[in-house]
C-alpha cells in the first residue's frame, strides 16, 4: 500500500486546484492539465503509472542536501517537487515508456531548482532501466555546466548507497555494470559528436547563447526508447531567446492552445496585471515560499525596488521570475505612468498640445540613428506662462519600406503608431533626413525653439542646414560629461512627477527600455548598446533637459525664428 508521502503529488494537485496551496496561473493549469487527463487521457494511450511515480519520488530518501541549512539532512521533496517529478517519471504511453520526452521548469531563484535537476540526474543515470545511460548537464560554458554536476557529486558522496553503486572520477560519475556515466558539456567541448544522449539536463535556461547545444544533444537521442530533454531556469529578459522560446511554448501548451503530450511543463512565476508587491504573489510563484525562499529577505529586497529603479527589474525577474524588458530598469513604471498628467486618449492629447504650445519656449533635440533605424526629433517646453508643468512632444521617423517588414520582425508596432501618427514613415528605404528637416522647420514656425542639441555623429548636415535656416543648433556629445547630470535630472524629475509626456506609446515604449552605465565616480548616460531596443526618444529628451537647465527660461535670449 502506498505510504501518504509517496502521493504527496495528489496532495498539491488537490491543494492547488481548492486553492489550499498558492499558486499562479500556469501552475493551477499544470495541475488542471493532470486531472483532465486522468479523465481522458487513455483515449491518446497514455496512462498515470502510481507505482512508477512513487518509486520515483522514493529515490530522492537517498540523497541527502549538501549546502545551506539543510547540509547533511536527507532530501525529502516538497509537495510541488513531488509534483513535478511524479509528472515526469510516472505518466506512461501505451507500451510503457515515457510520455513526457521534454519538460520545461521556470521557478525564481533560491527555490531548490539546481539541487532538484541533480537529483534527477543521478536518478536517471543509476536508477532508470537504462542500459548505457548517456546523461549530460549541459551550458554555454563550462563552469555552468558544472553547477548541476558539483551538486550530484556532492549528494553521491553523501550517501553510502550511491558511493558503492556510482563511481567518480574527474567530471564523470558512472556506473560500470551497466555502462553509463553522467557528465558536464559545454558549448566550447570538442565532443559533440557521437554523443548517445539518453537525457540532457540544462540548467540556467535564460542563459544559453541559442538553441543549438540544445539541439546537438536531442538530436543524439534518436536511438533511445525514452528519452528527456529537461531544461529549467529563473527567467530572462532576451525576448528573443531560446529559452524565451521555450516559455512561450510552454505556455501555450498549458492554456491548450497546443496539445503536445510529449512536453511537460510547469511554470511558477507573476501573473500578468498581478501587483509585484503583494506576499501573496509572492507566494504564488515561490513554490518553496517561507522554506528556502525567506519571507523578511522579499520584504528587504522589495522595498530596494520600490526605491531604486535598477533594482525593481532584478527583483521581479530573479524573485518572480517575471520577464522583463531588459537587464536593469532604470525608469519604473508607475512613476513614468504618473507623468502621464492625463488619462485621455494619447492621439486626442497630442492634437490638443499642439494647439496648446503654439508660439510657446522649447529646446529641441535631434537623436538622428542609422538611416536604416528609428530616428527622434524631441521639443521640450519648460514651465512658463501658460505652461503649468513642462511637457515633451516627441516626433519619431522609420523608414516607409521597411517599416512593416520591422514590425514583424522586431515585434514592434511600428505600423499601428504609424496609423495613430506617433511615428512618421519617411519615403523610402532608409530614414529621410530631409523629412526631419522640413518637420523640424514646421515646428520652428509653431514654437519659439531657443536651442536645438544634436549628436554631431550623424547629424552633421541636417545641422549645418538647420543652422543656414536661421536656428540655432547646439553640439551635444553623449558622453558622461554631458549626459550624467541632465540623466540624473530626468529621473528625479520622473520621481518628482515634474513633467508630462502626455502618455505618448512610442515614448513609454522607449522609457521601458532605458538602460544606463555608470562610471567608478558615479556618473551616468544612457546606454544604447546594452539596451534590448531603441532609446532615441530619451536620450533626446535628456539632451533637451540639458540644454534648458543651461539656459533657463526666464533668461530670454535672442529667439530664432523662421
Amino acid at each position: 500500500m502506498q505510504q501518504p508521502e509517496q502521493r504527496a503529488w495528489d496532495l498539491y494537485v488537490s491543494g492547488v486546484i481548492a486553492g489550499e496551496i498558492p499558486a499562479n496561473k500556469l501552475i493551477r493549469l499544470a495541475c488542471q492539465r493532470h486531472l483532465d487527463d486522468l479523465a481522458h487521457g487513455a483515449a491518446r494511450g497514455l496512462y498515470f503509472d502510481v507505482v512508477a511515480a512513487g518509486r520515483s519520488n522514493l529515490f530522492f530518501k537517498v540523497l541527502q542536501h549538501s549546502k545551506g541549512e539543510w547540509a547533511g539532512q536527507p532530501f525529502n521533496l516538497e509537495l510541488w517537487q513531488s509534483f513535478i517529478d511524479a509528472m515526469i517519471f510516472g505518466w506512461k504511453r501505451a507500451d510503457g515508456t515515457r510520455r513526457f520526452r521534454e519538460a520545461y521548469i521556470a521557478v525564481p531563484r533560491k527555490n531548490g531548482k539546481t539541487t532538484l535537476l541533480s537529483g534527477e540526474g543521478l536518478k536517471l543515470l543509476a536508477a532508470d532501466g537504462e542500459a548505457g545511460a548517456e546523461v549530460y548537464t549541459f551550458a554555454s560554458t563550462k563552469d555552468q555546466a558544472k553547477l548541476i554536476f558539483d551538486e550530484a557529486v556532492q549528494m553521491r558522496n553523501a550517501s553510502p548507497k550511491l558511493t558503492q553503486r556510482i563511481g567518480l572520477v574527474k567530471n564523470n560519475l558512472h556506473v560500470l555494470p551497466t555502462n553509463s556515466r553522467f557528465m558536464p558539456l559545454s558549448s566550447d567541448d570538442e565532443t559533440h559528436h557521437g554523443l548517445n544522449a539518453s537525457a540532457g539536463l540544462a540548467d540556467e535556461l535564460h542563459v544559453h547563447p541559442s538553441r543549438d547545444l540544445w539541439d546537438v544533444i536531442a538530436t543524439s537521442q534518436a536511438a533511445r526508447r525514452q528519452p528527456l530533454m529537461l531544461g529549467i531556469t529563473t527567467h530572462g529578459w532576451d525576448r528573443q531567446s531560446f529559452c524565451y522560446a521555450q516559455y512561450e511554448y510552454a505556455r501555450r501548451v498549458l492554456e491548450n492552445v497546443i496539445q503536445d503530450d510529449r512536453f511537460f511543463a510547469f511554470v511558477a512565476m507573476l501573473d500578468d496585471g498581478a501587483d509585484w508587491e503583494s506576499e501573496i504573489e509572492w507566494a504564488k510563484c515561490n513554490p518553496n515560499f517561507g522554506k528556502s525562499v525567506k519571507i523578511d529577505y522579499l520584504r528587504e529586497q522589495a522595498q530596494r525596488a520600490k526605491n531604486d529603479p535598477a533594482a525593481l527589474n532584478s527583483f521581479l525577474r530573479l524573485h518572480l521570475n517575471a520577464w522583463t524588458q531588459q537587464d536593469e530598469r532604470v525608469i519604473l513604471p508607475h512613476q513614468w505612468a504618473a507623468c502621464a498628467g492625463t488619462t485621455e486618449d494619447p492621439t486626442i492629447v497630442r492634437g490638443r498640445w499642439l494647439a496648446e504650445l503654439k508660439g510657446k519656449e522649447c529646446f529641441a533635440a535631434l537623436d538622428l540613428s542609422s538611416k536604416l533605424d528609428m530616428s527622434a526629433d524631441v521639443f521640450f517646453f519648460p514651465k512658463q506662462s501658460g505652461v503649468e508643468k513642462a511637457r515633451v512632444l516627441p516626433f519619431f521617423f522609420v523608414p516607409e519600406a521597411t517599416m512593416l517588414d520591422r514590425a514583424k520582425k522586431d515585434r514592434v508596432p511600428y505600423d499601428l503608431w504609424a496609423r495613430m501618427g506617433f511615428v512618421m514613415p519617411t519615403p523610402g528605404n532608409v530614414v529621410d533626413y530631409d523629412f526631419i528637416r522640413e518637420l523640424h522647420r514646421k515646428m520652428a514656425r509653431e514654437f519659439r525653439i531657443r536651442e536645438t542639441a544634436f549628436d554631431p555623429w550623424n547629424a552633421t548636415q541636417i545641422s549645418t542646414q538647420l543652422q543656414a535656416d536661421g536656428l540655432l543648433l547646439v553640439e551635444h556629445q553623449q558622453g558622461y560629461r554631458s549626459m550624467s547630470d541632465p540623466t540624473k535630472e530626468l529621473l528625479k524629475m520622473i520621481a518628482a512627477q515634474e513633467f508630462e509626456h502626455g502618455n505618448n506609446p512610442v515614448l513609454n515604449w522607449m522609457a521601458d527600455n532605458l538602460v544606463v552605465s555608470e562610471d567608478p565616480a558615479g556618473n551616468l548616460k544612457p546606454d544604447k548598446g546594452r539596451a534590448r531596443e531603441k532609446i532615441d526618444g530619451i536620450v533626446a529628451l535628456i539632451m533637451c533637459i540639458s540644454r534648458a537647465n543651461a539656459n533657463p527660461v526666464s533668461t530670454r535670449p535672442r529667439i530664432f525664428r523662421l
